[in-house]
């Protein structure tokens, strides 16, 4: 009995860890700069 405590236990906590981990990644925003940029002349060597 006590060893399906200590893993009701664990499943709990593990829970409210993948939700607080959740939660706390939810939105933001996309990097606005960067990305791919086309090369002319000079660039291309």
């Amino acid at each position: 009995m006590k060893a399906l405590k200590r893993a009701v236990l664990a499943l709990g906590i593990g829970g409210l860890v993948a939700a607080a981990l959740r939660l706390r990644g939810s939105g933001g925003v996309p990097p606005q700069g960067g990305g791919w940029r086309e090369l002319s002349g000079p660039d291309l060597r």
